[in-house]
């Protein structure tokens, strides 16, 4: 009878464990997983609410529990890290969309995907010098530039579209106010050249002095404004308003927003010393893919169909980021996502 109590208790004991497991938070029935996302440093905070909604929805709907690896960089040193550097990704968003056609089709990738834009600003805080006079004269923004006291930052154009964008706005500026601002902002303070129309980034960048910052990525210059340690910076608009900086907008004939203004963008081109490329200035339009050899290659598509759908619309919009409604895709379109786009091309 011992015995026969022990076992009896034995098998309670089993019953109890078994029904946790089906009964309980069901984790354990969950497939672990890691998606890898190489993104433009500018989506960084709207990826982060994303990808947190994403997991919940994931563990929720689809039986997994998903990890995120997330490779924020300039947009073409995201691209190059899969086409030079044969790393794996599941995913690849950037903020040239461009760059996806031009770098990565038709060896990696077979599609893409447009889904946000943006535009170019002049961010600063109130520890700026003459940050009252530029919030009232605007206008004179490249006047307060070229003082010797300030100093201003932009991103590196051989890695980052904010960086190529950003030096293409200062020679856009040249023939909309009519004034040698290229020269006095750029040229005499870097390396970088303009041959008529056509920008020259070479592959090695130098500052000549103290005045200009240039980091790899967009957004390694915020914390150098937020600490007062530089006065102004070249941002994406989202990320000024992001991080509750102030910000001049630029006029529509330069800040890269306006699609009615691509004719008149177009005027200007850069060589980019990095990749060997040109590219012709243009409204800024964000890009995204799944690789061809992507290692979690359905799970990817659910997230790409999260981000493409009205979960990502809302959370852009949350973030200050406009959103193309709907998303617009180009190439050998995957199923899963022609309910969510309009397919082009």
């Amino acid at each position: 009878m011992r015995w026969k109590g022990i076992a009896l208790m034995a098998l309670l004991v089993l019953s109890v464990v078994a029904a946790g497991c089906i009964n309980g938070s069901g984790n354990s029935e969950l497939k672990e997983t890691t998606l890898i996302v190489f993104h433009a440093g500018s989506l960084s905070v709207p990826f982060q609410q994303l990808e947190e909604e994403f997991a919940k929805y994931a563990e929720e709907n689809l039986g997994y529990k998903v990890t995120f690896q997330d490779e924020a960089s300039g947009s073409v040193m995201a691209v190059r890290k899969v086409t030079d550097l044969g790393k794996k990704a599941d995913i690849v968003a950037v903020a040239d969309y461009t760059l996806i056609p031009q770098l990565m089709m038709p060896n990696f990738t077979d599609f893409y995907a447009i889904f946000a834009t943006n535009e170019i600003v002049i961010a600063f805080t109130e520890h700026s010098k003459y940050a009252d006079e530029m919030k009232a004269h605007p206008d004179r923004w490249y006047e307060i530039l070229a003082r010797d006291d300030v100093s201003f930052g932009f991103s590196d154009p051989n890695q980052d579209p904010c960086g190529y964008r950003s030096v293409m706005v200062m020679k856009l500026a040249d023939y909309y106010y009519d004034k040698p601002i290229f020269e006095t902002l750029v040229e005499r303070n870097t390396n970088i050249y303009a041959n008529g129309s056509m920008v020259i980034a070479p592959k090695d960048i130098q500052i000549k002095n103290d005045r200009v910052v240039i980091r790899p990525k967009e957004t390694d210059l915020t914390a150098l404004v937020e600490s007062g340690s530089l006065d102004y910076y070249f941002i994406y608009k989202s990320v000024a308003e992001q991080h509750n900086l102030s910000y001049i907008t630029l006029p529509d004939e330069i800040n890269l927003r306006d699609f009615k203004m691509a004719d008149y963008y177009g005027k200007v081109s850069i060589y980019i010393g990095s990749t060997g490329k040109t590219i012709t200035a243009k409204p800024i339009v964000y890009g995204v893919t799944v690789p061809k050899d992507a290692p979690n290659r359905e799970l990817a598509m659910e997230f790409l169909k999260y981000l493409l759908g009205e979960n990502g619309k809302r959370i852009f919009q949350e973030n200050h980021q406009d959103f193309i409604w709907p998303p617009v895709a180009f190439g050998s379109v995957p199923d899963e996502i022609k309910p969510l786009v309009k397919v082009e091309g």
